[in-house]
């Protein structure tokens, strides 16, 4: 048994799943973790988008006595979570930069008590850093009630993971603090040498007798996957999309179902997706231009006016008409419900191989057959990496992220390889599934080798580029 063991608890999980989370059954593995965090191990869990990891840390907390803290870097994932939890009828609460003054005098109260009433508390990694916080969870634990410390989004511990955080690091007061409080980690996006220094960083004893790890195969089975090759002029983007996106929209008019529907009157639902841009500049341009054009397209990036993200989102998710694809920035996605995303398009190249991977994931998490293609020139890969040198203040990181870009760079100039084979390799996993033609190469390797040849820019251009040290236009948003 660990030695971290707190709980003798026989309850059925699986009815504790149908009647406080209104589920019918577990994921694969999910029963497995969550009966390893009740059994109180230390638990590591890396896991696709759509997995369902935030389960994982929720359900022990309804069942053990005491008090889950979670941390985490997004203040929309907190606001999302919390807000579903109470829904249920499980008292869960946010403590951050944006909590009413009102509703943080009663959590730091219940906190003082030593006895707190809420089950599951989300905070940032930098109140974690502070000292009040620090007393309160120490006056919690001295009254045997902090159950298990969840970090979600772990890869941030790493200075090698393409999100690292200084305040994250830290966390290792947890354990040096409270020993004997289990710790679960939660991360879709960290490779073996990520993984490895999380552990180390955060004082976990990966031995059998106290930890228990979850690596699960980071295929999506069910996302098409493919590069687009240009020379980086935007009308060959714009017009390139515009013809694929017209195309989803034949193929769905001609549909037997969807003429019943327009028959009989009643609207046929939006094919829902996502844009990524890196600059604001263009997430504006590039909506005006999709609208222009009679694409349903609204921008979404972190200068808009709170009001605006609001009903922007909120028309996306209810597939209003006009509002079938976000144009936005990478800030957004982390901690949205929406299950029926049916297409991610990377306008430009990710600043990094987790990135991307999980940008890509935000598509098709119902399961159902959904498309991700990323637009490649080298051109914007020496942008990137000029952004990623200037705006890199730590060396370790610098070259991580540097690593990770190549490594994106890599598998975009790939012809010869499936995709899924490559994001599996670069995460460590050694098992890869059959792709069953859900990528270009798969799907006809011949035409992707011409694509390649065709779409590029010439090296000579690049250069001149690179030489020239301008960010033409983009920035960190």
């Amino acid at each position: 048994m660990p030695l971290l063991k707190r709980t003798g608890s026989c309850t059925d999980i699986g009815f504790t799943l149908r009647r406080q989370f209104h589920k019918e059954d577990f994921r694969p593995h999910q029963r497995e973790i969550i009966e390893a965090a009740l059994d109180g191990y230390d638990v590591y869990v890396q896991a696709a988008t759509s997995f369902g990891k935030s389960l994982c840390f929720q359900l022990p907390a309804v069942i053990d006595p005491g008090i889950t803290i979670v941390v985490s870097p997004l203040l929309s994932l907190m606001i999302n979570q919390v807000e579903a939890l109470r829904a249920a009828g499980i008292d869960a609460s946010s403590l951050n930069s944006n909590t009413p003054y009102r509703e943080r005098q009663q959590i730091e109260r219940d906190l003082e008590s030593g006895h707190p009433r809420i089950r599951l508390l989300y905070v940032t990694p930098e109140l974690c850093s502070g000292s009040r916080f620090r007393q309160r969870l120490e006056l919690v634990y001295k009254q045997k009630e902090l159950a298990r410390i969840a970090i979600d989004e772990a890869h941030c511990i790493s200075e090698w993971g393409h999100d690292f955080r200084k305040d994250f690091k830290r966390l290792s007061w947890f354990r040096e603090t409270f020993p004997d409080v289990p710790i679960m980690c939660l991360t879709a996006t960290a490779n073996p040498q990520v993984r490895q220094d999380v552990l180390t960083t955060l004082h976990l004893d990966a031995t059998p007798d106290r930890m228990k790890e979850f690596l699960m195969n980071p295929q999506r089975k069910n996302l098409h996957l493919e590069i687009r090759y240009t020379k980086d002029e935007d009308d060959n983007r714009l017009n390139d999309f515009l013809r694929w996106i017209r195309g989803v929209y034949s193929r769905r008019r001609a549909d037997a179902r969807m003429s019943e529907l327009a028959q009989v009157k009643e609207r046929v639902e939006s094919v829902p997706g996502i844009i990524y841009t890196i600059s604001r500049d263009e997430c504006e341009s590039l909506s005006a231009a999709l609208r222009d054009e009679g694409v349903g397209a609204r921008p979404f990036h972190a200068k808009l006016p709170k009001d605006v993200k609001e009903e922007t989102l909120s028309r996306w998710i209810c597939n209003e008409p006009g509002y079938d694809i976000i144009v936005a920035t990478t800030a957004f996605g982390m901690g949205i419900d929406k299950n029926n995303v049916r297409f991610v398009v990377h306008w430009r190249i990710p600043k990094s191989f987790e990135g991307y991977y999980q940008e890509a994931g935000r598509a098709g998490r119902d399961g159902n057959a959904s498309y991700c293609f990323l637009y490649y020139s080298r051109e914007d890969l020496e942008r990137v990496t000029r952004m990623i040198r200037s705006d890199s203040k730590e060396e370790t990181n610098q070259i991580a992220r540097l690593k990770s870009l190549q490594a994106l760079a890599e598998y975009c100039e790939s012809t010869d390889k499936c995709r899924h084979a490559i994001i599996c390799k670069y995460f460590g996993e050694t098992d890869t599934p059959e792709c069953d033609f859900a990528c270009d190469w798969h799907k006809d390797s011949h035409e992707l080798e011409l694509r390649f040849m065709r779409g590029l820019a010439s090296e000579e251009w690049v250069s001149t580029q690179a030489m020239q040290g301008t960010y033409d236009g983009y920035y960190d948003d």
